[in-house]
């Protein structure tokens, strides 16, 4: 039977890289992201069925519509890999404006619960029971950055929403994983090679890490059977001032 996963994030990088390997595995593959052309781009580049479902991660009438196609379609959902994510520049609680603020929550935590509680509702009811979501985190979940208030929160909020969903799951065979990202050379670290604010007060060039190997990490996560889970993994550039950092 041909899993469906679904990707949010899926038009560059890590989200990306995903879509290939899953699509490689023989899933259907549904590409979520705000531009169509970037989807279509991700499209072309995996090697079996993929639906462009371009949409604001954080509406939650083009999501619910999402869940409802799918439903119509498949009736089921394997997996959700809820990758979408935005930051914004290096800015002190003072600098950053509400409207900032709201950009990164909504995309961030509203987009991940909205996807999340959607499968967790089709998985719930759909036979057999069961299904798997997996947060992208960042390490910025643990530890974070100089000026990253907005990012470095709504990275904290996603570990509680793991541990929430993995808990809650249980009774209905949904499991829940979380992989901490450092350094993924993607379109949002294009910065690390050139030099990053450290929170000694230097700014120092850091090494990144090809995105490929997240997307393996996830496909193994993905191959686990539904009473094996791998809640939190860390997956990072070796050399990167993670540990130890600040």
């Amino acid at each position: 039977m041909t899993k469906v996963a679904i990707i949010t994030g899926a038009g560059s990088g890590v989200g990306r890289e995903t879509a290939k390997k899953l699509s490689e595995d023989d899933s259907l593959v549904i590409l979520i992201g705000r531009r169509e052309e970037k989807l279509k781009e991700t499209q072309d580049y995996c090697s079996n069925e993929t639906w462009v479902m371009p949409m604001d991660v954080s509406n939650i009438n083009e999501v619910k519509n999402c869940f409802e196609k799918i439903e119509k379609e498949y009736s089921r959902l394997d997996l959700v890999f809820n990758n979408a994510g935005v930051f914004i520049p290096g800015k002190t609680a003072d600098q950053v404006s509400y409207d900032e603020w709201k950009y990164v929550i909504d995309t961030n935590i509203n987009g991940m619960f909205l996807f999340s509680k959607f499968a967790f509702s089709l998985m719930k009811k759909q036979a057999p029971q069961g299904g798997r979501i997996i947060n992208n985190g960042s390490i910025s979940s643990i530890t974070p950055r100089p000026g990253s208030l907005a990012y470095t929160t709504t990275k904290h909020a996603v570990t509680g929403m793991t541990k929430s969903l993995s808990l809650d799951g249980r009774p209905y065979n949904i499991v829940c994983s979380q992989i901490d990202i450092g350094n993924a050379e993607t379109p949002m670290t294009t910065n690390m090679k050139n030099g990053i604010l450290q929170a000694s007060g230097l700014t120092e060039k850091e090494p990144v890490f090809d995105p490929v190997y997240v997307a393996e990490a996830v496909l193994n996560i993905s191959k686990l059977p539904l009473d094996t889970n791998i809640l939190n993994m860390t997956i990072m550039a070796s050399k990167m001032p993670f540990v130890g950092r600040g």
